[in-house]
């Protein structure tokens, strides 16, 4: 059963359409389990109902015509228990209901289970037999799987045939897709899909330059392909037996077969683009060998699928032209990376939508630091039919529109006019002091890791750096860079912002964060060898760093050295027993260094509940809410299944940021929030009413910040986290303080996420 269960997600994933999904599903179930029917209902989105829209057994007449509310008959039963029904003699049952158009009279045995995706009902998958029996647990185990396994795969198919406006549940205007908040902001635009070379995947439909333009290209490609193989062949003829070298041999056979060239071309005629034409006729001959019961030929869909790639990277460009993008552009991918951004003229972009990645992905991250629109996570987005396409992006929801209708696209347009307004009157205000209301100061600083962040960070009004991701420059290299690298990279950093204090933070590599020449491979790398762990662990690499920053504040006296991931106390004995180390070392050499001051970062449960004790040992504390929100509630934050709980305005994350204050000040030390949460409108009042000292953001968010700084008085944000104490869960807490915003004049901070 695991094989066929394999099987049938894999057909369904590779249909061409919503129609050949359904279609899959009900033939390869009704055949595995050797029943008599099996039909698909799906929950119509307008009206609620149950429509039958595939059927193996039942009259074909019946299909997209039957319909029941959720109160009627077993397959309403099944909807709302939302679990199966099992029964030898369905119509016995007082629910039964009776479609005479169905022919499902001659047949007693009834088994329904429902398909759930993200927490919604999408419909019921049902199988019934003629005999009186109810179904075997295999049977009922079986079903419930396929249903979970596919769910995915039909709300992918129906979204994509909605945009397509070939399903006849609902309509093709304003097709909504909902995800994860990614970066605030509101935009429109044109889809452009981000495709990997050689990726058939990812390689979205798309006009293409004519029939025959298009064919003389992919005629060069599969020639060019012919000739990589030959030659191939040759160079491993010595190395190879004649066996081995059957394997070329098939390769050139499939290229001048009807299987995959023949129908490639023939799709080409039709219109597509020959790119979008060898993957479908690729996947169509992947399919075909996957069906075949020989393993031997089973296997060889592989090999459809490398010469696939083979001549796809001669299809497509070494590199794509950036004049190709238009203006205002919405750059879509399945999973967008910084490489992907990197390929755009950012001064084009006008928002990002990732189908993959949470609000906390590197991405999301660098897209807020651009304050480009972002959504993320969007699991059923069909990216490969969204080139070219208009798309309305809500970043504060995590919500995008695709072929919206006039109405909407004016709604749109009012929220992208007032968003540019609202820019601009924060632009001028941006060098005003961050002062509450009643006149106590919140320095706001800025977050930053490259150089070309220093000009932007000083015109945005930052009050110094809050955290320099040291690591970047890590990240960016073949190998360690060496001391006087990193010295002269520091020290431009320091220069820039005195006498503003500069938080350089040591290496932070590990998690998510990897060095190509330093693979860190764990199963659980979350909870495994990162931050401060590894830099004590190699202090070769750690003192080279320390002595580089120390080296880089001879000039100027506003270094301050932050140390990542701190759990122990031992650890950061460790850290400082190395950093004065570093210092004596560079006082022996003649150098005069300051010591700096020094702090800890706080982002996992141990140190919350040891913020005194790590206080009373340094200068101040910061707190990286983006691991310790991830941290506390157990929710890994680049996980789309899961980064709907991920939230800083938890209670629980409220009250360990609340622990962390008043520990740090009962030690007479400052206590900085240097995560996303910092930029957060709503999260900065509570961040007031605890008394946090300063907070650094990205450098889009200052304004943002200063302004809601400028708006509250401590008195009035005090008596908001007082509020808040009293509330259950995060959404109360959101509301409040969003209500509170508005309250103060701030309602463009919030009112786009109200479309």
């Amino acid at each position: 059963m695991l094989e066929v269960l394999r099987r049938v997600v894999q057909e369904v994933n590779g249909a061409a359409d919503f129609f050949e999904a359904l279609h899959i599903i009900v033939t390869r179930v009704k055949a595995a389990l050797e029943i008599d029917v099996c039909s698909i209902y799906l929950k119509s989105p307008q009206s609620g109902r149950l429509v039958l829209m595939a059927s193996e057994g039942l009259r074909s007449e019946s299909v997209g015509h039957v319909e029941m509310d959720p109160s009627e008959g077993l397959v309403g039963l099944v909807a709302s228990r939302a679990e199966p029904v099992n029964l030898d003699s369905a119509q016995d049952h007082p629910r039964f209901r009776y479609f005479p158009e169905t022919g499902e009279e001659h047949f007693l045995a009834f088994l329904g289970v429902p398909i759930i995706h993200q927490r919604s009902l999408l419909g019921v998958l049902v199988v019934q037999q003629h005999q009186a029996r109810k179904f075997d647990d295999e049977h009922v185990s079986f079903l419930i799987t396929l249903a979970a396994q596919l769910a995915g795969a039909i709300a992918y198919a129906e979204f994509n045939d909605e945009i397509s406006s070939e399903t006849p549940l609902i309509g093709h205007v304003n097709v909504e897709a909902t995800g994860i908040a990614g970066s605030p902001g509101v935009a429109i635009g044109r889809a452009v899909v981000a495709y990997r070379l050689a990726d058939l995947d990812s390689i979205p439909d798309r006009d293409g330059a004519g029939v025959e333009s298009e064919l003389e290209h992919f005629t060069q490609a599969v020639a060019e392909t012919r000739t990589e193989i030959e030659d191939l062949k040759q160079r491993m003829g010595e190395a190879l037996g004649p066996d081995e070298q059957v394997l070329f041999d098939a390769y050139l056979m499939l290229l001048g077969s009807d299987s995959l060239v023949h129908k490639t071309e023939g799709r080409i005629r039709n219109g597509q683009w020959a790119p979008a034409a060898l993957r479908d006729t690729v996947r169509e001959s992947v399919r075909v060998f996957e069906d075949m019961e020989d393993p031997y030929l089973r296997e060889r869909a592989s090999d459809v699928r490398d010469l696939g790639r083979r001549v796809l990277s001669h299809l497509l460009p070494a590199d794509r032209s950036q004049d190709e993008f238009p203006d205002g552009g919405i750059l879509v991918g399945d999973d967008l990376t910084a490489s992907h951004l990197a390929e755009v003229p950012i001064e084009r972009l006008g928002a990002m939508v990732s189908a993959k990645g949470t609000g906390s992905s590197h991405i999301a991250i660098l897209a807020r630091a651009l304050n480009i629109p972002a959504v993320m996570g969007v699991s059923e987005l069909p990216v490969g039919r969204l080139e070219g396409r208009e798309i309305l992006v809500d970043g504060y929801r995590g919500r995008l529109f695709v072929n919206p209708n006039a109405e909407l696209r004016a709604e749109f347009e009012r929220l992208v006019r007032e968003e540019r307004e609202l820019a601009e009157d924060l632009r001028a205000l941006a060098k005003d002091p961050a002062e509450t209301r009643d006149g106590v100061a919140v320095p706001v600083l800025a977050n930053s890791g490259l150089l070309a962040d220093i000009k932007p960070s000083l015109e945005s009004g930052a009050e110094g750096v809050g955290l320099y991701r040291t690591e970047v420059p890590f990240m960016i290299r073949d190998r360690f860079p060496g001391e006087e690298e990193q010295v002269q990279l520091y020290e431009q950093v320091l220069a820039s912002f005195d006498p503003m204090p500069v938080t350089l933070r040591t290496l932070d590599i590990g998690g998510d964060k990897a060095l190509p020449y330093f693979p860190v491979k764990e199963d659980n790398p979350f909870l495994g060898w990162r931050g401060i762990r590894i830099s004590l662990d190699h202090p070769e690499i750690f003192l080279t760093q320390l002595r580089a920053m120390l080296k880089a504040s001879r000039s100027h006296d506003n270094l301050q050295i932050l140390f990542p991931m701190i759990s122990a106390l031992d650890e950061l004995k460790g850290a400082m027993t190395l950093l004065n180390r570093a210092r004596e070392e560079l006082l022996d050499e003649g150098f005069r260094i300051p010591m700096p001051r020094v702090g800890v970062m706080v982002e996992v449960p141990a140190a919350v509940y040891m913020s005194e004790m790590l206080a009373r040992r340094v200068d101040f504390l910061s707190v990286g809410t983006n691991d310790l929100v991830q941290y506390l509630l157990a929710v890994d934050r680049n996980n789309a299944r899961v980064a709907h709980l991920y939230d800083t305005l938890h209670p629980a994350c409220v009250h360990a940021l609340e622990t962390i204050t008043e520990g740090s000040h009962r030690a007479g030390k400052p206590v900085s929030v240097c995560g996303e949460m910092a930029a957060d409108p709503a999260a900065v009042i509570l961040l007031l009413g605890m008394g946090i000292d300063s907070l650094s953001v990205s450098v889009s968010s200052i304004p943002r910040v200063k302004w809601v700084i400028r708006s509250f008085s401590t008195d009035r944000a005090e008596a908001l986290l007082a509020q808040c104490r009293l509330l259950e869960n995060a959404d109360q807490i959101r509301s409040l303080l969003n209500n509170a915003l508005v309250q103060a004049g701030l309602g463009g901070l919030v009112r786009a996420g109200k479309t």
